[in-house]
């Protein structure tokens, strides 16, 4: 991987870790109501990228499943998640997603579950439980119990998404805004009375925050994303995502006093190392630490 391109990656994954700090910013500190919120986002996302919306990729049903889970269901429990968890801890919890997407790609797809994915997924989960367990009983972390089912509805989204062809990535994103934005303001407006008056009050953070989330983090980052993945192999990229939660902790701490003691930075360690077992193979370990060496362009 050139510098160039590991420089896109950091700025990818400084961008996402934003995005949760500005989350929580905005349901938690500006009162928004998250479907509304996420509502809002797809609204932004359908139009930005309308025209690449058809040819409508086949079959139908299953883009608008896939669209579903992994952007109104997913954004909707994370959101909700975020109005009482910290965007540190709910950082840590999402990389449950790698594990669960092996799993279920072993249950749905066929693929292969050796024992080394089985440990990595193991360790994830021992890593996952230490954040979110609390001292004072499991049922103080009911905002990361969101989060969790919102990993959960990402996975399966994107393993159906695996059984797909030739979506490019911002038609990808087209049919998740296309597919959520509807859904979650209806889903607003009945569970969340009066959800414009706090979005409205907070008039031009809201704005600005709901922009940068669609147009920056949903189009331009992932598409971003979506070409590393082209020009690199996935088992290369996709670990350098855990930059991701790193940076979303080193925010967390900073800007919105997120608490950060011992048993948060195990559970860190832990979950974050069995991502890595998961995703990577020794010799692609090795590979991964040599690419990330600078070198001439």
């Amino acid at each position: 991987m050139t510098l160039r391109d590991f420089a896109l990656m950091v700025v990818v994954c400084l961008i996402w870790a934003s995005s949760n700090v500005v989350s929580k910013y905005v349901v938690s500190h500006l009162g928004v109501p998250p479907l509304f919120f996420a509502g809002v986002r797809f609204v932004l996302v359908a139009l930005a990228t309308a025209p690449w919306l058809m040819p409508a990729p086949k079959p139908l049903w299953r883009i608008l499943t896939v669209g579903v889970l992994m952007g109104a269901g997913n954004f909707a429990l994370l959101f909700i998640g975020l109005k009482t968890a910290t965007p540190s801890s709910a950082a840590i919890v999402s990389q449950i997603g790698a594990p669960l997407t092996a799993v279920m790609s072993f249950l749905m797809l066929g693929e292969t579950m050796n024992r080394r994915r089985i440990f990595g997924v193991s360790l994830t989960a021992l890593g996952v439980i230490l954040v979110m367990w609390d001292p004072r009983g499991f049922h103080a972390s009911m905002g990361l119990l969101f989060v969790l089912a919102a990993a959960f509805l990402g996975s399966l989204g994107a393993v159906m998404m695996k059984q797909m062809d030739g979506v490019k990535p911002l038609q990808f994103q087209a049919w998740v805004g296309f597919s959520s934005a509807v859904p979650l303001l209806i889903a607003s407006a009945l569970f969340e009375p009066g959800a414009i008056e706090p979005a409205a009050a907070a008039g031009w953070r809201f704005a600005a925050a709901v922009g940068f989330s669609a147009i920056v983090v949903s189009v331009a980052a992932h598409t971003a994303y979506y070409g590393l993945i082209q020009r690199y192999e996935a088992n290369l990229v996709s670990p350098l995502t855990l930059m991701t939660p790193l940076f979303t902790i080193g925010m967390g701490v900073l800007f919105m006093h997120d608490p950060f003691g011992p048993r948060m930075a195990l559970g860190t360690v832990v979950a974050l190392a069995g991502v890595l077992i998961v995703a990577l193979r020794f010799n692609q370990l090795v590979s991964l630490v040599l690419a990330m060496r600078p070198r001439a362009q």
